[in-house]
C-alpha cells in the first residue's frame, strides 16, 4: 500500500507564521498544473507497483482549485495507477472557500476527508496570524461541510499565541465538543525566520511568542483529549478512537508516498526526493524540457534506523525493539535501549513490552530525545 500527495502552491494571502512553498499569485496556475499531471506520468513507477491507499491535497490552498480540476487530477490517477484501494482521500480547505455551491461540487469527486484550517475560534487570534477568514466563517464552513454529507473531518488548532490565555485555549478546544469533531491536529506558534512574523516581532509591530505559556497550553491540550475521549495517538494529532488519519499515519510508520508538485516530498523506503520549490522553474523544467526537477538521497541503514525512532517515537505505538532488532541487528537495539535510560530516568520516556514510549512530560522534548537516541 501507498499514497499520493499533491502539491496546491497557491494561497489567496500569506499568513504571517507560514514557510510553507505557495504563491499569492496564480498566475502559472494552469500551468502548474498541467506540470502536476506530466509528473505524475514520469513518476508513475516510483511506488514500485503498491497499490494506492489514500489522497491528500495539501499546499498552499488545495479548496482554491474547482472540482473538475480535482477530477482531472483524480482521472490522471486512476489512469496511471491501476492498483487503487482508496481508503482516505482529503483535502486541505480553507473556511473562507466552503460555500454550499463548492461542497456539493466536492461530492461529484473523490473527496471523502475534509481538513479544515480553522487555527483558531477567536477573531483576536485570527487577526494576529493573518488568517484570510474569521470566526463566523469558521462556523458556517464547519455547518455546511457536515449538511452537505462531509463528515469526516479534521481541523487544525494553534496554541501558544500571545494575549490567548489559558481559559481562552480551553474554550477553544471544547469547541470541537460543539461541532462533533472526530479528528483534531493542534500545533504551537512558532516563529521561523524568514516569515512575516518573525519581521514583525523583531521590529517590535507584533507580541512575541512565550515558550512557557506555550508549554503550558500543550499540557492543557493533552489532559483535555484525555479527558474527553480523545486519544493523542501522534504528538501532534488528536482522534476519537477509529478516526485516525491514514495518509499521516502511514507517513508515520513508514509506508511509501509519492509527493507531486513543487516543493512535494516523496519516499520509498529506500529513496527520498524533493521537488523544487519554485513554481516557475518547476514548470519550466517539466513541461519544457520534460526532467524532473528534484534531489534525492538514498538512505543508508543508519538513516534508516534515525528515521524510525524519530517517526515511532511520535506515536502511541512506540519505538517497537523487536523491529529494530529485525531490521538492524541484537546489537544496535540493546544499544538504543542503554542510551534511552538516562530519558528513563528522568520520567521522559518509559518501555512497556519491548517498546519505548513517551511520557506526557517527554513529549515536550521529544525531538531531542530522538536525536539522543539517534546512531
Amino acid at each position: 500500500m501507498a499514497g499520493i500527495y499533491l502539491h496546491i502552491p497557491f494561497c489567496k494571502q500569506k499568513c504571517n507564521y507560514c514557510n510553507f512553498h505557495f504563491s499569492t499569485s496564480q498566475k502559472l496556475r494552469n500551468d502548474v498544473l498541467q506540470a502536476m499531471l506530466l509528473e505524475l506520468d514520469m513518476q508513475q513507477n516510483y511506488l514500485q507497483g503498491d497499490a494506492i491507499e489514500t489522497i491528500y491535497f495539501g499546499g498552499g490552498t488545495p479548496s482554491l482549485l474547482q472540482a473538475d480540476e480535482l477530477n482531472i487530477i483524480f482521472e490522471k490517477i486512476f489512469q496511471l495507477f491501476p492498483k487503487i484501494d482508496l481508503k482516505e482521500c482529503t483535502l486541505e480547505a480553507n473556511p473562507d472557500d466552503l460555500s454550499t455551491v463548492f461542497l456539493k461540487n466536492l461530492q461529484a469527486t473523490p473527496i471523502n476527508r475534509l481538513s479544515i484550517g480553522v487555527q483558531s475560534f477567536r477573531d483576536d487570534d485570527l487577526s494576529y496570524m493573518n488568517r484570510a477568514h474569521n470566526a463566523m466563517q469558521v462556523d458556517y464552513a464547519i455547518k455546511a461541510a457536515q449538511d452537505t454529507g462531509f463528515i469526516n473531518l479534521t481541523i487544525d488548532l494553534i496554541f501558544g499565541v500571545p494575549e490567548m490565555n489559558d481559559e481562552q485555549w480551553l474554550q477553544n478546544l471544547s469547541q470541537l465538543q460543539t461541532y462533533h469533531i472526530p479528528h483534531f491536529s493542534s500545533y504551537a506558534l512558532t516563529v521561523e525566520e524568514r516569515t512575516a512574523l518573525h519581521h514583525a516581532i523583531k521590529k517590535q509591530k507584533a507580541k512575541a511568542v512565550n515558550e512557557e505559556q506555550s508549554a503550558k497550553q500543550f499540557e492543557l491540550l493533552i489532559s483535555f483529549a484525555a479527558a474527553n475521549g480523545y486519544e493523542q495517538y501522534e504528538i501532534s494529532n488528536f482522534a476519537l478512537p477509529n478516526h485516525y488519519a491514514v495518509h499521516n499515519t502511514n507517513y508515520w510508520k513508514g509506508i511509501s508516498y509519492l509527493g507531486i508538485g513543487p516543493s512535494a516530498h516523496s519516499f520509498n523506503g529506500n529513496n527520498r526526493q524533493w521537488n523544487i520549490a519554485n513554481n516557475a522553474l518547476y514548470v519550466q523544467s517539466i513541461l519544457n524540457n520534460k526532467v524532473l526537477p528534484f534531489e534525492e538521497e538514498i538512505l543508508s541503514p543508519p538513516q534508516k534506523l534515525n528515521e524510525y525512532i524519530m517517526t515511532s517515537l511520535r506515536t502511541m505505538w512506540g519505538c517497537d525493539f523487536k523491529k529494530i532488532e529485525v531490521d538492524f541487528g541484537n546489537e544496535v537495539a540493546q544499544k538504543i535501549i542503554a542510551d534511552a535510560d538516562i530519558f528513563m530516568q528522568k520520567g521522559w520516556t518509559f518501555m512497556d513490552k519491548q517498546k519505548l514510549f513517551l511520557t506526557k512530560e517527554g513529549k515536550l522534548f521529544a525531538d531531542r530525545i530522538a536525536s539522543d537516541l539517534f546512531q
